[in-house]
């Protein structure tokens, strides 16, 4: 099928794994809610045949987050399924501040989603995210308080 990129932005009371999986429930009602496939969350993910071969290419395919902003690593089969935080100075790098705004995260991510060129994406702040299975974040921030995370990543090969 194919690698698949996703972003999101949601709500973020300072918890990240909420924020996530607050996120996660609301993307299973918009792709499942209809479908009788699968009753829950849960459902899906004891679905081991269909996630462990194709997975949802969405936010539904990242089943932790994990406290390091280090770079994940193929070696590593611990980090795949991992949600993490986008490391300070790639922060700085984008944003030119440790306090990013919603606005600057949309217009950042659809600046990569129209990238002319595999070189131009890769440079931008969605191509931070270069390991399949895996995501970052960024926490987002309305009048100098942290409101929102900036989620991004890749699902499938």
């Amino acid at each position: 099928m194919g690698a698949s990129g996703w972003d999101y932005v949601t709500r973020y009371d300072g918890d990240a794994e909420a924020a996530l999986a607050t996120l996660q429930a609301r993307v299973f009602q918009e792709e499942y809610g209809s479908d009788d496939r699968y009753r829950s969350l849960e459902h899906l993910y004891e679905d081991e045949e269909f996630m462990g071969t194709e997975g949802t290419h969405t936010i539904l395919d990242i089943d932790r987050v994990v406290a390091t902003d280090a770079s994940p690593t193929h070696s590593g089969i611990a980090d795949y399924g991992t949600l993490r935080p986008l490391a300070l100075n790639r922060v700085m790098h984008h944003f030119g501040t440790d306090r990013p705004s919603v606005e600057q995260y949309e217009e950042l991510a659809a600046a990569a989603r129209e990238a002319a060129n595999h070189e131009e994406y890769e440079r931008s702040l969605l191509g931070e995210c270069r390991m399949r299975w895996t995501g970052y974040y960024v926490v987002l921030h309305s009048d100098g308080r942290p409101t929102h995370l900036g989620i991004f990543g890749f699902s499938g090969d």
